[in-house]
């Protein structure tokens, strides 16, 4: 859905359902303030007690009013608001404004309080915000349905499921005098329009620059995602999410369910969809502010221009951690840096003054330009005393001061490469610190924050370089759709919902995913030949049962077997182990399988998120993952790219690269294995989750040693015809 159903939130006239003379009420307030603001649309007050408001006519009830009005407010008790929407559809209203609680949030009662408002408003195509809102403005239009005061006029619209988080970002704005708001929209209850329908919205509004959002949860994670990374190719997201724990999460069969109630998920496919996520409240504004005024980064290799060591420490730290890099300086870069600030001032990156800049503050524009200049600088960020010398030092540089803040904004705009600045000196707002926020370089108190905000333009660079078609990669990858299908059937069809680990591998063959070598073997007649046909290899022998999906726990597992009789003996001690850990349980047999040579254990798995819908994980693989906890998330269906940022985000990715002597793991291998998991759970959309681990990476291809897949509890949908057929076709073009 487009925006252009939601132009009643910039509206030209307004209804103010349950007006009201008492001040202490919102039906007052609202009015009062679009009148003190210069509101230059009408306003239709409606109230059946009351004739006249504030100079304004005021109508008995809806119908009375003579025109049909763009946007109502409406400010009544919970109980009146269906019927008050029935008659501003009945009259032609665009969009309403619920400000009232009581409704889903309270329980069974309020839930059909509030569908009987949804009903009414889709009956005349009315779009509905709220219930349980704060409201929003449009500073452009001068429409101000909340009563915040101090608005200021700006590039940030905000989106937000907190009434008393945007008023916290508002009163904020007012320590960056530059900084000022396009409009706000407080979600509430999310009954009609949903939190994604918003962001278009922001993107089509002339006014806004960038989009700075809270959230505490999604109802439609899936749908939000694709509508961010739609506007954020264009206009930059922002989003600080509360609730990021897991302690609410329910034990899951697998490491993967497990994990992804963590915020790791949120990080990986917000970072998928461009959103730039921000880990505490007081960074959202600040980012923000960065995004709407300064240009974005086209790499993350950041010069740091500091004058002292202990700042440029903390920065270059800091911007480590955001996975940025500290530039490589050319030569002739470090040679005319020398030459400008002495032999005591490093000058490799961080540059330090080294106490130059003390009585000579002019020097930061001109390190600042060598700097820019250099090829292989994307992004400065300034840390230190700058604007408050004239405080330290002597008043009469000042002048100096104010020279240099313009001499900065200037190469700012010649380069066309980011400047953040951080100074201890902010909250003095020296004349030369207001000119640098005047031109659109702003000024941050903290180090950290300051490098946060350049770290996020050079994440903002990445998703403008991407832009929005990121496709999944289509390449053909089934072999036999049909029996990739009767092999689920059969699970469903004996009302189970665990596909055993022999299943389980002859699926993921029919989708061209190689599993190696294993026999499923039912009684102790079939073991000699099962070891003949694996060779005399050592081999290890699992349990193979619906009932158990964690194998070692029940003593369902040997390794390292040679030889018929340790075969025998293992089977025996393998079944009796079984048996005595869950009595009922179906034993299938053994799984048996060459042992894998050594190599670097990952694990793959696929969970359904309950906000974000099918989502993948990847990290170091074996018993410790949940330990460790060092894994990436992105939501599928995924592309190479996805696949390879899902790679490079966990702390022990030069584990992959090889470490201490060792090779590095066939990447390529590695990818293709993970593209074709997302494309299988596109077709078998009744796979709830799906796990291999451990995953033995190699030098040169892979080896699956163990599989798990959970089917959902309503395990009925089949594949749609019409994409079996493409991927039957597909297939069949390539043979």
């Amino acid at each position: 859905m487009t925006s252009a159903s939601l132009s009643f939130l910039a509206p030209n006239s307004i209804l103010v359902v349950g007006a009201s003379n008492n001040p202490a009420k919102r039906g007052y307030n609202a009015i009062a303030r679009l009148l003190a603001d210069g509101f230059s649309g009408d306003i239709y007050p409606v109230n059946p007690k009351l004739t006249e408001l504030r100079g304004l006519t005021c109508y008995a009830n809806i119908r009375d009013v003579p025109f049909a009005a763009d946007l109502a407010l409406i400010c009544t008790p919970a109980a009146t608001v269906p019927d008050i929407i029935e008659q501003c559809g009945q009259a032609g209203v665009k969009g309403a404004v619920v400000l009232a609680s009581g409704f889903s949030e309270t329980g069974a009662a309020g839930e059909a309080l509030e569908q009987a408002c949804v009903s009414a408003a889709r009956r005349f195509g009315l779009r509905l915000v709220g219930p349980n809102t704060s409201g929003l403005f449009n500073t452009a239009k001068k429409c101000n349905l909340v009563g915040f005061q101090d608005l200021r006029s700006g590039p940030v619209g905000v989106l937000s499921q907190s009434g008393n988080m945007a008023l916290s970002m508002i009163t904020e704005s007012l320590r960056h005098p530059q900084l000022g708001f396009s409009s706000y929209i407080g979600v509430g209850n999310e009954a009609e329009i949903a939190f994604h329908e918003y962001l278009h919205y922001f993107a089509e509004d002339k006014d806004t620059r960038v989009i700075a959002t809270y959230i505490e949860g999604l109802r439609q994670g899936d749908a939000f995602l694709q509508a961010a990374r739609q506007v954020s190719a264009h206009k930059p997201i922002v989003l600080y999410k509360s609730g990021r724990t897991a302690s609410g999460q329910s034990a899951a069969r697998s490491h993967t369910g497990a994990l992804a109630g963590d915020i790791t998920l949120c990080r990986g496919v917000m970072r998928q969809a461009g959103v730039i996520l921000v880990e505490r409240s007081d960074h959202l504004l600040p980012v923000a502010e960065s995004l709407a005024y300064q240009p974005s980064a086209s790499g993350n290799r950041i010069a740091i221009l500091a004058d002292g060591g202990g700042h440029a420490t903390i920065a270059a730290d800091e911007l480590s951690d955001r996975g940025m890099v500290l530039a490589e300086l050319q030569k002739s870069t470090q040679q005319r840096l020398q030459a400008l600030l002495g032999p005591q001032a490093p000058v490799s990156n961080p540059v330090d003054f080294a106490g130059a800049s003390d009585h000579y503050p002019e020097l930061f524009a001109d390190g600042c330009e060598l700097l820019l200049s250099d090829p292989g600088v994307d992004a400065v960020l300034v840390v230190g005393l700058f604007g408050g010398y004239q405080l330290r030092f002597n008043s009469t540089l000042a002048t100096t001061e104010e020279r240099t803040a313009m001499s900065l904004t200037a190469l700012q705009d010649h380069y066309k490469k980011p400047v953040v600045l951080h100074s201890v000196y902010k909250h003095h707002r020296t004349k030369a610190l207001r000119l640098l926020e005047e031109n659109n370089i702003p000024v941050q108190d903290s180090v950290e924050v300051a490098a946060h905000c350049i770290s996020a333009l050079a994440q903002y660079g990445v998703v403008q370089q991407r832009g929005q078609q990121v496709v999944p990669d289509r390449h053909p990858i089934e072999r036999n759709l049909s029996r990739a299908r009767d092999i689920l059937q059969q699970v469903t069809n004996n009302a189970e919902r665990v596909v055993t680990e022999d299943r389980g591998r002859e699926l993921l063959m029919q989708h061209g995913i190689q599993t190696g070598s294993a026999r499923l073997v039912q009684s102790l007649d079939e073991l000699d030949s099962a070891m003949q046909r694996l060779s005399n290899d050592p081999l290890a022998m699992k349990v193979v049962s619906p009932q158990i999906v964690h194998k070692s726990d029940a003593g369902g597992v040997r390794l390292n077997l040679r030889g018929l009789p340790a075969l025998q003996q293992a089977f025996g001690d393998i079944m009796t182990n079984a048996r005595n850990y869950q009595k009922d349980a179906r034993l299938d047999g053994v799984l048996l399988s060459p042992m894998a040579r050594p190599g670097v254990e990952i694990i793959l798995g696929i969970t359904r998120d309950p906000q974000f819908g099918p989502v993948m994980m990847f990290g170091l693989g074996g018993i410790h993952v949940e330990v460790l906890r060092d894994v990436s998330f992105r939501a599928l269906p995924l592309n190479q790219d996805d696949a390879a940022e899902m790679l490079a985000e966990i702390r022990a990715k030069a584990i992959l690269s090889g470490v201490r002597g060792s090779n590095a793991i066939d990447h390529k291998a590695l990818i293709d294995l993970m593209l074709r998991l997302s494309r299988l759970l596109e077709y078998h959309t009744e796979i709830e989750e799906l796990e291999l681990n451990p995953v033995i990476l190699y030098e040169k291809g892979l080896e699956i040693l163990d599989v798990r897949i959970l089917l959902g509890e309503s395990a009925t949908q089949p594949v749609p015809p019409a994409l079996a057929k493409q991927a039957t076709s597909a297939y069949t073009s390539t043979q």
